[in-house]
């Protein structure tokens, strides 16, 4: 039951966002300036992937569920590429690196703000999680994600081929 839910709020989130990054829509974070990478995207540590970052204080479920699922999709989302720009700019290598910068072997974990502020990497997240759940195969979501982003994005992060 949990499942469909959380597939169904996926494939909402699919109508719902715009192509492009943007930080207009989102609330500003709470977390202290300290916490900011050089990049301006915030890190934030905590103890397991249940216990989401404070800098989603505020924001929508949608935004939260996205995130809790992508760091329960690591297998999936290191497969697949982001289409913002993230590669070049922030050296993200997937769409993972978008919403977890580091999982620390006692199970903890640093999240990373970069897709909050960024309609493609929801997006990419939630269709291909939402895919993942509906029988795709990680070949087939990294075709079509590299096939709808291939005019009118920036370069992909340098994710190997599937």
């Amino acid at each position: 039951m949990i499942k469909r839910y959380f597939v169904s709020i996926l494939v909402l989130l699919l109508f719902i966002f715009a192509a492009g990054c943007s930080n207009s829509n989102h609330k500003k974070s709470a977390v202290s300036d300290d916490h900011k990478a050089s990049t301006g995207d915030l890190a934030e540590e905590t103890s397991s992937m249940n216990e989401l970052p404070t800098f989603l204080n505020g924001q929508t479920d949608t935004i939260k569920s996205i995130y809790k699922a992508s760091a329960a999709s690591k297998e999936l989302l290191e497969k697949i590429p982001c289409y913002c720009g993230c590669g070049k700019s922030v050296g993200h290598k997937n769409n993972y690196d978008c919403f977890v910068r580091e999982n620390k072997k006692n199970g903890g974990i640093v999240w990373d703000s970069h897709g909050l502020n960024c309609d493609v990497c929801l997006e990419i997240a939630a269709q291909s999680i939402t895919d993942y759940h509906n029988g795709k195969s990680i070949k087939e979501i990294r075709k079509e994600i590299d096939q709808k982003y291939k005019e009118g994005y920036a370069n992909p992060t340098p994710t190997p081929q599937v």
